[in-house]
């Protein structure tokens, strides 16, 4: 069986969850402690960072090198074609979206841990030793997530920015494309890195980001989700989600 060691709340980890779910193979996603997950992501494939994949013997880290793998041992249901422009293309898109979620990830991540413990129980878990010694756990995930990811005003203001000049890209990139996928005629790796790049700031129903009853983290983060769910590219995100995520396993993991 194969096993995505993963964050539930990791936008990288959704994009490799949803290259398997393409590919509509079987495996488990397992969740590791945040800080705690650096020895074992070392040990097993020489970087510190989730996702890593496990595949029979083989371990790939990395959203996008899992992506490559999977194309060259699973080619049906390809993410990449073939035709080298549109291959060149696809990892050019995929490219941006790199640097786009690092920054999603700090300003998002900023937002979540200043006004709410939800995400906090999600890392945690439902059961486990974690959950058990929550009172202690918390304090200390919460520590090792800030400090792990630069969340002080300066560079939180700096991603928002780039934030902003990344989304006028794939906006402008998309129009270009006539809306429908960023590359060619179906959906392939740029749409998924993409969409899972910028589900958190939609907050998309079914994904780690969705909040009950309306409940938006702050009135800035509400403001910028208007913004981009007026965009084109908004709307594209939450049609591929709503049309082409068909999820296998759930986010959750275990």
């Amino acid at each position: 069986m194969r096993t995505l060691y993963q964050f539930p709340l990791s936008h990288f980890c959704e994009k490799a969850r949803w290259l398997l779910d393409h590919k509509e193979l079987d495996y488990i996603a397992h969740n590791l402690m945040p800080g705690v997950h650096r020895a074992f992501a070392q040990l097993k494939t020489g970087q510190n960072k989730l996702p890593i994949l496990r595949d029979q013997e083989h371990w790939v880290a990395d959203s996008t090198q899992i992506a490559l793998y999977l194309d060259e041992v699973y080619p049906e249901h390809s993410l990449i074609r073939p035709d080298p422009k549109l291959r060149e293309e696809a990892l050019e898109i995929n490219e941006w979206t790199v640097e786009l979620g690092q920054h999603v990830r700090r300003w998002g991540l900023a937002h979540t841990l200043n006004e709410s413990e939800e995400s906090l129980d999600i890392l945690i878990g439902e059961k486990g030793y974690l959950r058990q010694f929550e009172k202690y756990s918390k304090p200390i995930i919460k520590a090792l997530v800030s400090k792990g990811y630069k969340l002080d005003t300066d560079k939180v203001e700096q991603s928002r920015q780039r934030i902003e000049e990344i989304v006028e890209q794939l906006n402008l990139r998309l129009v270009e494309q006539g809306g429908r996928y960023f590359v060619g005629d179906r959906l392939g790796l740029a749409d998924i890195a993409v969409c899972s790049m910028l589900a958190p700031l939609l907050e998309v129903e079914g994904t780690p980001w969705e909040k009950e009853h309306g409940e938006t983290l702050s009135e800035d983060f509400r403001a910028y989700k208007a913004i981009l769910n007026d965009l084109p590219l908004g709307q594209y995100v939450r049609r591929i989600y709503a049309t082409e995520r068909n999820a296998r396993v759930d986010w959750r993991g275990v």
